[in-house]
């Protein structure tokens, strides 16, 4: 579930959106007019240029390969992974994803997950989420040119997660364009089978679904589900008869 949750999050940094549709306004969204004229920008740019481009991409490359295209660039997120759990003070953590980096690394280039063979779980961090458990507010959501769904907080950060990326030490700028490159239209592919998931706006499906996603990571999974108490019964002896 987590996974799909991920996945459909994913989507939202890429596909555009339907601006023909009046809706309720959202006090995360306050931008809500201008975000909707970026999506659907983006969806143009999607539609014409790279997912023809990704279909190409799936339909000529093998899943073994493609799998390992995927393991190869999380693996270059291991560094920015460990470092932000570092930051947060999960010393713990961040040795742990250290030695996947290394182990991975060193066995396979990266092409495989043989670090969570041996039990060395993988996670998510990133400066947004560590701005977040320092006290940052998110700010409201903001749809990017090119990059898709963020808020201002996470906005602010991505400089900084580019930074902290292996690939930089890739001099040669052709190799480095198409390494991006490569990356880009592999995340495009991988999230073409959801798009027959998603069912009215897509704008708003979406942007719902990174704000949770986002307010999920932050907090480590440990948030409250409302609805889940809303639906149980009171214990409170006050209000329960005698």
């Amino acid at each position: 579930m987590l996974r799909r949750f991920t996945q459909i999050a994913t989507l939202s940094l890429i596909l555009g959106t339907l601006p023909h549709f009046a809706w309720a306004a959202d006090p995360q969204d306050p931008w809500e007019s201008f975000n909707r004229k970026i999506y659907s920008f983006n969806k143009t740019l999607d539609n014409c240029c790279l997912k023809p481009v990704a279909k190409g991409y799936r339909a000529i490359t093998p899943q073994m390969v493609d799998n390992g295209i995927t393991h190869f660039f999380a693996n270059l997120k291991e560094p920015l992974v460990a470092l932000n759990n570092g930051l947060q003070g999960k010393g713990l953590q961040s040795a742990n994803d250290a030695g996947r980096f290394v182990v991975n690394t060193v066995s396979s280039l990266g092409f495989a997950d043989i670090a969570q063979k041996i039990g060395l779980e993988k996670h998510e961090e990133d400066f947004g989420q560590t701005f977040g458990k320092w006290g940052s507010p998110s700010g409201a959501y903001l749809m990017l040119p090119f990059l898709g769904s963020s808020n201002v907080r996470d906005a602010l950060a991505k400089p900084l997660d580019s930074l902290v990326n292996p690939r930089n030490l890739v001099k040669d700028n052709a190799a480095n364009i198409g390494l991006f490159t490569l990356e880009i239209v592999d995340l495009r592919a991988d999230v073409i089978p959801l798009e027959k998931i998603i069912e009215g706006d897509e704008y708003v499906l979406l942007r719902d679904v990174y704000i949770q996603r986002r307010h999920f990571l932050v907090h480590d999974g440990q948030v409250k589900d409302t609805f889940m108490d809303d639906d149980e019964p009171s214990t409170d002896s006050s209000t329960t008869a005698p």
